[in-house]
């Protein structure tokens, strides 16, 4: 390991087939939480938070090595444990869409359907460590070219995404893009949390999500363009719930202060808010883990071991004209902000 400030730290990885190195990241804020980054996908492989009893937890699902994190894209249903997610994460129906009187085919890796990005999205791909920036608030950004056509998407479409660990408790994520041509883009962040540590079940922690409506899906969970209200149904989250033990359901939220969502532990005197300028916020519970994956730690991970807080654009979006827009102008910008902000009672 090579220490880069008492900030930050990195240390190899491990190394892809083809020999290129993978390394990891470590950001400590002065409160002593502590971020870990991987530039395979971008991914946040743990998260370990102080706790006034003294007790240190990780409070996300991840993987011991780069080979686990590899094979884990080769099993079915994929849990994409804590990846950045695109170039269009969430599903597209058939896997097509129209841009400016064209149809465009992207990659089909699930019931016909593209989700996330195709065969092998923005998770799967070795990002370049841009900058780490020490002292207070450490951060690191790492970007990644999506050239033309791959997986099917239009442009030349360059990323920028920085992780930055604030004093005020906060894993802050921003995320830039830019394109050579007219695109689509939704990206996200797919990390499963659990406040009482990534080898409990989240079955006791209190979910809020500030909506009250959601998007209906059909048999394969793609949208059918119609919003749904929740209240007094099992997806109602407006008041604090017990998280349920299986869902993969995209909420439509209030633009209030950004506020997204909370998860609480009272067992450990944590509270985890999400915030994000985006429209809707993914929720998921339930993924199926093969018997060939364990989890860090040799932790068997069971289906109610984390829970997605993915803040994006709807799913689905360039379907259906009523949603919001999600094509990228060549002569734009893409911004986007989530923030997963933890309180320690």
């Amino acid at each position: 390991m090579s220490e880069i400030s008492i900030n930050s730290k990195s240390e190899l990885f491990g190394s892809m087939p083809n020999g290129e190195a993978v390394n990891c990241y470590e950001l400590k804020n002065s409160n002593g939480i502590e971020v870990k980054i991987i530039n395979y996908g971008a991914t946040i492989t743990s998260l370990k938070i102080p706790l006034k009893t003294g007790k240190i937890i990780d409070v996300v699902l991840g993987l011991d090595t780069l080979e686990d994190y590899i094979n884990s894209y080769k099993i079915g249903g994929s849990p994409y444990f804590g990846a950045t997610v695109g170039r269009y994460s969430g599903r597209i129906n058939q896997g097509l869409f129209t841009l400016n009187n064209k149809v465009y085919q992207l990659e089909k890796n699930l019931n016909n359907h593209s989700l996330h990005g195709g065969n092998i999205g923005f998770s799967q791909r070795i990002w370049e460590v841009k900058k780490i920036t020490e002292g207070e608030n450490p951060s690191i950004t790492l970007t990644y070219f999506s050239p033309n056509n791959e997986s099917g998407f239009p442009g030349d479409l360059k990323v920028e995404l920085t992780y930055t660990l604030s004093e005020n408790n906060e894993l802050i994520i921003d995320y830039y893009a830019t394109t050579s041509e007219d695109t689509i883009i939704n990206l996200t962040n797919h990390s499963y949390f659990n406040l009482e540590g990534h080898s409990e079940t989240i079955s006791n922690q209190d979910l809020y999500i500030n909506s009250k409506t959601l998007i209906e899906t059909n048999v394969d969970n793609v949208p059918t363009g119609v919003i749904l209200d929740v209240v007094a149904t099992p997806y109602d989250f407006s008041f604090t719930n017990k998280c349920p033990p299986k869902i993969d359901t995209s909420f439509v939220l209030y633009k209030e202060n950004n506020f997204a969502a909370s998860l609480n532990s009272e067992k450990n005197n944590l509270k985890m808010l999400v915030l994000t300028d985006q429209p809707t916020v993914h929720i998921y519970v339930g993924g199926k883990y093969d018997d060939q994956l364990t989890g860090k730690e040799k932790i068997k991970y069971q289906s109610n071991s984390g829970i997605c807080f993915e803040t994006q654009n709807y799913p689905d979006a360039p379907n259906h004209s009523h949603f919001p827009n999600s094509v990228l102008k060549k002569d734009e910008t893409y911004l986007q902000k989530t923030v997963y902000k933890f309180e320690i009672y």
